[in-house]
């Protein structure tokens, strides 16, 4: 296939583009800069530039693709305050696909996120299904856009949505549990909220890729998918480790004092939001290979500087 790929130079494109390339398809990544469009390039993939507002591009491109895989999101606006300006514009992206699709039965695979979906209890690919289904920040969420991909199912879309552990780990990956790794340094304890016993899952970004290219190659339309490789790793855990290899002591902050500790990690560490990816693994016969969470971190590649 000709894959047209957003967010194609990212954490996670940039491992999609090699798995899609090596499978022998094609891809056609979107790039906002000319460091990415480098980057793409010298991975193999034609460039298209432009960004997610930039529709003519986006209608242009899945167009003249046999499938569209959209991992891009404003990042740098929601970490800014304006997460709800950056979820309206993925809506407007997942719409213009929707319409340029419509009718063709190609594939359109999109990311979503897991963290918050069942709090408290193992969510598997069933959950969170309804309209009015809220992720873990309020009722304006990336949640509803996948709702929206999957209703493309009904109009001859094979749409389908995977839905991302909250880490999603490598050599590399710049963000919670990196950002856990910084804070630690700086404050020169290694924390984490209550007894520690809330849970995330997780999953290693090569596997995470790996499930992209099996839903554009054969998920059903309509289907929700879990990347989770660790159903659900404590957040003590991860604190053990991080305080082992910082040689820092390992510290509970009651859920008062969280805030000031962790600042905006606060309530994302106080989820306990574990998952199942029992449905997605028997859907497709994806079964991660690739180290767990703690496993990752117990390789030290957190804990250069490049990756904090």
């Amino acid at each position: 296939m000709r894959v047209f790929l957003t967010g194609a130079s990212g954490w996670i494109g940039s491992a999609v583009v090699p798995e899609l390339i090596r499978a022998g398809h094609k891809v056609l990544g979107l790039a906002r800069s000319d460091t990415a469009a480098d980057t793409l390039t010298r991975a193999g993939a034609d460039v298209r530039r432009g960004t997610l507002d930039d529709l003519h591009v986006l209608r242009d491109s899945a167009a003249e693709s046999d499938g569209v895989i959209h991992l891009a999101f404003k990042h740098d606006i929601a970490f800014s305050g304006r997460y709800e300006e950056a979820v309206d514009a993925d809506r407007v992206a997942v719409d213009t696909f929707g319409e340029v699709l419509a009718g063709s039965d190609r594939p359109f695979v999109i990311a979503s996120g897991l963290l918050g979906v069942a709090p408290g209890r193992l969510a598997t690919e069933r959950d969170g299904l309804a309209p009015d289904a809220r992720g873990a920040g309020g009722p304006t969420q990336r949640i509803s856009n996948a709702h929206a991909t999957t209703a493309l199912a009904d109009r001859g879309v094979r749409s389908s949505v995977v839905r991302l552990s909250p880490t999603v780990h490598g050599d590399g990956d710049n963000g919670f549990v990196a950002s856990l790794v910084a804070l630690a340094r700086e404050k020169g304890v290694s924390g984490y909220v209550g007894d520690g016993a809330h849970r995330w899952s997780a999953v290693h970004r090569a596997d995470a890729a790996d499930l992209f290219r099996r839903a554009l190659e054969s998920a059903p339309a309509g289907s929700t998918l879990h990347a989770v490789g660790d159903e659900g790793v404590p957040i003590r855990a991860v604190a053990e480790v991080i305080g082992r290899h910082l040689d820092v002591p390992v510290v509970s902050f009651a859920p008062d004092e969280a805030a000031a500790h962790f600042t905006w990690l606060a309530p994302l560490l106080a989820l306990d939001s574990p998952a199942s990816a029992t449905r997605t693994s028997d859907l497709l016969d994806w079964h991660p290979t690739h180290p767990t969470l703690l496993e990752d971190l117990d390789q030290g590649h957190y804990f250069t500087p490049t990756t904090t």
